[in-house]
């Protein structure tokens, strides 16, 4: 089952539908939040019997006929970093290393990024204030449904209500500056994330999996109509169970919680691509370049670069003499 988050063409009225093949919407009555619903419901069953009834009433307007929001407004958001390929052409890329240091294949690692900057689908992108390398990065998001801590990876299936598409915008002038604190990415991944243009259940995807438990998805970015990279979602090194397993040790996951699958290899951001090839070819992303990114099963997320708002000047850090009470 797809669900959709949407305004009418009157743009006040937000809306939670069930997305038939057709692209028609069936309306849920009252809801207005996906990541609410997904909170109430106490996982997949309860989403699917919610959808189901929604599909007992008139139907209401057709997805061309309403503009889709992001499908649900996370309640974190943890990006991990799931593919050797992309791991090796963006380390030569950023300080000239080559391989994947051997440490990345103990845990899947993963960083918290900024759940008040997800777009839609058709968003227009604002360039993040004082870049001017902007990359896209084509991934696949799991969607958590019900809470839970320190879980095991045949546990954590029951704790996935969902999937949908995944765009992790990077500054990398940016990234690249400030990693070389130790600390972040802070700046070059805080403007904007890219969720849709639907929840896709997991039940959904249940015949894409693989015998060793990944999701075989065939995944297409292209910039102005250019396609750039091809992989497939079953070349990560760890599946989403194992990941979400993970992300709930020593703490807890929770309804609403995005899970990013890092972004896949073959071309799956210019970054990876500067790096094989030695040159940033094809160049960074400017404004009015339009990112296209297709995940078998889950659909299409199109959005517009445009200019975004200049850097407000802050001092430098001071050079303390360091005086002590």
């Amino acid at each position: 089952m797809r669900f959709a988050t949407y305004v009418h063409k009157d743009r006040t009225r937000v809306a939670v539908a069930v997305v038939e093949e057709d692209g028609t919407l069936y309306p849920l009555p009252g809801v207005t939040s996906l990541t609410e619903l997904i909170r109430a419901g106490g996982g997949l069953p309860g989403l699917l019997d919610a959808g189901a009834a929604a599909l007992d009433v008139p139907p209401g307007p057709h997805v061309s006929q309403v503009r889709l929001l992001a499908p649900l407004q996370p309640s974190s958001v943890r990006d991990f970093v799931t593919f050797e390929e992309h791991v090796e052409g963006v380390r030569r890329s950023v300080s000239g290393a080559s391989g994947v240091p051997e440490q990345w294949y103990a845990a899947p690692t993963f960083y918290f990024t900024n759940p008040h900057a997800v777009y839609g689908p058709g968003d227009d992108i604002p360039m993040p204030p004082g870049s001017t390398v902007l990359d896209y990065e084509l991934e696949v998001a799991a969607v958590i449904g019900r809470e839970g801590s320190d879980l095991t990876p045949e546990q954590a299936r029951d704790h996935i209500v969902g999937y949908t598409v995944f765009n992790d915008w990077s500054a990398r002038d940016l990234q690249s500056a400030e990693m070389k604190v130790g600390l972040g990415p802070c700046k070059g991944k805080d403007t904007a994330t890219t969720l849709g243009p639907y929840l896709v259940t997991a039940d959904e995807l249940e015949p894409y999996r693989d015998a060793e438990g990944f999701l075989r998805l065939a995944l297409t970015a292209s910039v102005n109509g250019q396609v750039i990279g091809k992989d497939l979602l079953s070349n990560m090194s760890w599946t989403f169970e194992e990941m979400t397993a993970y992300a709930s040790r020593g703490t807890r996951i929770v309804p609403g919680d995005v899970l990013g699958s890092g972004t896949c290899g073959n071309g799956g951001c210019l970054a990876e691509l500067w790096g094989v090839r030695g040159e940033q070819s094809p160049p960074p992303l400017k404004p009015g370049d339009t990112v296209t990114l297709t995940v078998e099963g889950l659909g299409t997320l199109t959005n517009t670069v445009v200019p975004g708002a200049d850097p407000v000047p802050l001092p430098a850090g001071r050079r303390r003499e360091r005086e002590r009470p």
